[in-house]
Parts: structure tokens; sequence; C-alpha cells
């Protein structure tokens, strides 16, 4: 019987060998990193197939065998496009980002926290990068700057000021509600109107308690979290929410607000934001979507 299961495994090592078609250069100039060499490239590949093949699939299009029914799917490393750096949406991330990313995961998705050694984890970043030669390969090719939104300007001492000043620019100033959903009533939404546009509101959007389905570059539609009850993929901190609403997610419909609204802005309403998310499973959850429903 282990004979058996010994020539199933290499069986099937052998029809994972064959169907990568993935050949590796002598070595490769590759954005954030430099000259990459063969043996590098070579541990890259081994840490893949050992970590990330079964969901991204042996060509990294994110059709591995264990991508189907996964919500949302796995990343397709071959687009080169990347949601959760700390750059500007739109700009290729650096090494540093993809550290964070595998190694705290992504929350409410199969990306798991992946504890393995900075050689091989610089390694596997180098490879990934290589099933998307068109926007990785070449010494002109750039990766961005980590946004730079300053210190926080509220910190705890300020907190409540910070979350009531968030709630005017997240419904009247950023209109997130164009994309998520709103968390005031009508009198505060129009009270906040006249405070920041000058005028009240008399109309509202029948749909501004809903969610509202955006396209994106992956090929699939995306769901904005409603942040009472959905985990915020990529950020648990304040400081982090802050980073990922300056930068925006790339190939998706979150702008990056840097620039767009005052940093001070983009502070308040990340203070919001987690205020919101620590509603979940509490009493003040159900207080606030009762108070909305009246």
């Amino acid at each position: 019987m282990n004979q058996k299961i010994f020539v199933l495994f290499a069986l099937s090592l052998s029809l994972v060998s064959c169907m990568q078609s993935h050949e590796l250069p002598e070595e490769i100039t590759l954005a954030g990193a430099g000259v990459v060499t063969k043996d590098t490239l070579y541990l890259g590949k081994t840490t893949y197939m050992e970590y990330c093949f079964a969901c991204h699939g042996v060509n990294g299009d994110g059709k591995g065998v264990a991508s189907k029914g996964l919500i949302p799917p796995p990343r397709d490393f071959t687009q080169g496009i990347y949601k959760f750096g700390w750059v500007m949406a739109g700009d290729l991330p650096t090494d540093d980002d993809f550290k964070r990313i595998i190694r705290k995961g992504l929350h409410g998705t199969a990306m798991l926290k992946w504890d393995i050694g900075d050689k091989r984890l610089n390694a596997v970043i180098q490879y990934l990068k290589t099933f998307a030669p068109k926007v990785w390969k070449g010494s002109d090719k750039k990766v961005g700057k980590w946004v730079d939104i300053g210190a926080d300007p509220y910190t705890i001492a300020r907190k409540s000021h910070a979350i009531a000043k968030g709630a005017e620019v997240y419904h009247s100033v950023a209109m997130c509600q164009t994309c998520h959903r709103a968390y005031g009533t009508k009198a505060e939404l129009s009270r906040w109107n006249q405070k920041y546009n000058g005028e009240p509101l008399t109309e509202f959007d029948q749909d501004m308690y809903k969610l509202k389905t955006q396209e994106s570059e992956f090929g699939v539609n995306t769901l904005p979290p409603d942040f009472t009850w959905h985990e915020v993929r990529s950020a648990d901190t304040v400081s982090e929410i802050a980073l990922r609403v300056a930068a925006g997610v790339s190939g998706t419909a979150m702008p990056a607000w840097k620039d767009t609204i005052e940093d001070n802005e983009i502070w308040a309403v990340s203070y919001y934001i987690r205020s919101l998310m620590d509603l979940k499973h509490t009493p003040g959850r159900a207080s606030l979507m009762r108070k909305l429903e009246n």
C-alpha cells in the first residue's frame, strides 16, 4: 500500500511538472529587486509549488485545483495587478508590500498567513513577478512609493472628535456611500451636507443603505464591504485603514484618496471606519440598523 501511495505521489508530481510551462531564465531584471538569479527563482518556484500553486495555479493564473468555489477567487498573477499595496492605486507594489500580505494574509479570503523564512519569502516574491514579465521585467520598470499621510493628527486623546468628523467626511465629502452604504439617518445626512456643501439634502438615493456591486479589472465584480459586518481585507488598525484609504485598491472602483481629500480627513474617515468595524456582533450594530430602518 505504501508503495502504491508513493507511485501515485510521484505521478502527481510528474503531472504538475508537465503542466508547468513556466521556464526559468538564467537571470532576470525585475522591478523592486534588480538582477535576480536562476538559483533564487528556483527557490521561489519550489516555495510556490509547496505553498501557493493549489489555489493560484501552476501557471500563476489563479486556476489552481483548490480555486473552484473560492470567493473571492485567488489572484491571477499573470495580470500584473495587485490590490493591496501601500502605493498609489495603479502603481506596482514594493517587495515589502508582498511580504506584508504573505505574512499577514487577507481577512475574509482563503489567503492565509504564511510563516516562511526571509530567504524563501524573498525568492517566492521574485518568482511571482515572472508570471507577468511585461509588467515587471526590465530596468525601466519601477515600483511605486509608499503613500505618506503624515502622523496621526488625532491620536487616542481626540478619538471621539475624529470619529464624528469622519462620519461627516464619509457621507458629505468623499461620498463613500456611493459604493459602500450610508450609516447616517436622513436628518444627519442633510445636516452634514448643509455644513460641508452649503445646503440641506432634500432628495436621497433610494439605494444609499445598500452595497453596490462594482466592476473590476480582474474579470469579476466586487462588493464593497459593509464595515459593520464584513472583514476589511488588508487593514486592522486605524493607521492601516488610513493607508488603504489613501492608496486605494488597484484594479477596483476604490480610488486613491491621497491628494483628493486632506490627510486629516483621511485619518478622520479611518477612525470612523474602525468605529463601524467595532460594532460587529454587538448590540450597538443592531441599534444602528434599527435606527436606519426607521
